[in-house]
């Protein structure tokens, strides 16, 4: 159970406003969660877990991924404890997006090892297309087979699957049709049933007019046929795309035991709790970010206590708001700075150098509410750190 909330925080420092000026912040009440699930849960939940980049590699981070692959496995052993899954080299991992397919397979490889470890956490990694460059991608039959390569290898590494959407089947696709032959074709031949990934373009502008139109209603009547048309081989889709209304309207068109996961890091809280006619399970990548409060909340609604769920579940919410406002593909530097306020990372650098992606007022906006969310597992150790990083940004303390 949470500890109670304390009277007060002494702990101070100085951050920018809007309008350019500073204030002094004062923190809220701490409160902490369990580092360990206490209890069961009734929802499958995935973290989508970021990389932890090595800082002091030798390399060009715009042009190559250094990843510290013992911090890197840290965090998902973090994860695990919380009784959350881990879905593998996902986009809050930079995959497509600095971290390559030579290096995703690695992560993947090692993930699988660890959760075998460990007696069989829960693991599920991405398959895509990303070594076949879109220039390169000619026919269906060349997308099938950037499918089937990856499909391979991380079968062959004993791991499970999350069929991402592929930009090169994007761009070379003409209509519906040729998502349904494509899709057909790779979930024949699929080991297990797999998650399917429908990422929308405010995450990846390349993936516009998935499903063959550029009309989400008409992208989810083909997206729908597809798994439903396949679902002893799909143990569920993952939607993208900020939008609770089309989440609820898909799931309640689902073929029964195909799970809806909510990929809805605007509107999780009530996605998961649901309604009369049905709930989302989640693949989120603000669950990185929050993994204590989340599986806490969940273990809460598991032992039917929806305003305890709601309690600690709801106040995440502005924050990951914040974390995944437009520019949405930028949502990751607010993930790894979670870790590296948290203690998960000893700095604050990023594959692909993508630290630089927000602004200091951001960040400073995404502490507060990190704060008031009760999500800084160690407040004095997270303010020594915000106060370092607005210092080099020209803030002294």
């Amino acid at each position: 159970m949470n500890k109670p909330v304390m009277p007060a925080s002494s702990l101070s420092l100085k951050l920018p406003t809007a309008d350019g000026k500073l204030e002094t912040y004062r923190l809220a009440a701490s409160r902490s969660f369990p580092s360990r699930l206490e209890g069961t849960l009734n929802r499958v939940a995935f973290s989508a877990a970021h990389v932890v980049s090595n800082p002091l590699a030798d390399v060009d981070p715009w042009l190559t991924a250094a990843v510290d692959w013992d911090k890197t496995i840290a965090f998902r052993e973090h994860i695990w404890d919380l009784g959350l899954g881990v879905a593998e080299a996902m986009d809050t991992a930079q995959r497509g997006m600095g971290l390559d397919w030579p290096t995703s397979l690695e992560l993947i490889q090692r993930s699988v090892r660890a959760a075998k470890a460990r007696g069989g956490a829960l693991v599920f990694s991405g398959a895509g297309t990303d070594h076949l460059a879109t220039e390169d991608a000619k026919s269906l039959d060349d997308v099938i087979h950037a499918y089937e390569h990856q499909i391979a290898a991380i079968e062959k590494a004993g791991g499970r699957i999350i069929l991402m959407a592929s930009r090169a089947l994007a761009k070379i696709a003409r209509s519906p049709d040729d998502y349904a032959r494509v899709y057909d074709r790779v979930l024949s031949q699929v080991g297990e049933p797999v998650i399917i990934h429908w990422l929308g373009d405010m995450f990846d502008p390349a993936l516009a007019g998935y499903w063959g139109a550029a009309n989400l209603g008409k992208a989810m009547d083909t997206a729908v046929a597809i798994i439903n048309a396949n679902a002893a081989r799909v143990d569920g889709v993952k939607i993208s795309l900020l939008d609770k209304q089309r989440e609820i309207d898909m799931r309640r068109r689902l073929a029964g035991g195909v799970k809806m996961y909510t990929g809805d890091d605007f509107n999780y809280a009530e996605l998961i709790a649901g309604d009369d006619n049905g709930y989302s399970h989640a693949l989120l990548g603000i669950f990185d970010a929050i993994a204590p409060a989340a599986s806490y909340a969940l273990s809460r609604l598991a032992a039917s206590d929806a305003q305890g769920f709601h309690d600690v579940l709801g106040p995440t919410v502005p924050l990951s708001r914040h974390i995944f406002k437009a520019p949405t593909r930028f949502y990751k530097t607010g993930i790894v700075f979670m870790a590296y306020l948290n203690g998960h990372q000893d700095h604050f650098t990023m594959v692909g150098g993508q630290e630089s992606t927000r602004s200091t007022l951001h960040l400073a906006e995404l502490f507060r509410l990190a704060d008031q969310a009760g999500l800084l597992a160690n407040p004095e150790l997270a303010t020594r750190r915000m106060k370092a990083m607005v210092g080099v940004r020209g803030i002294e303390a």
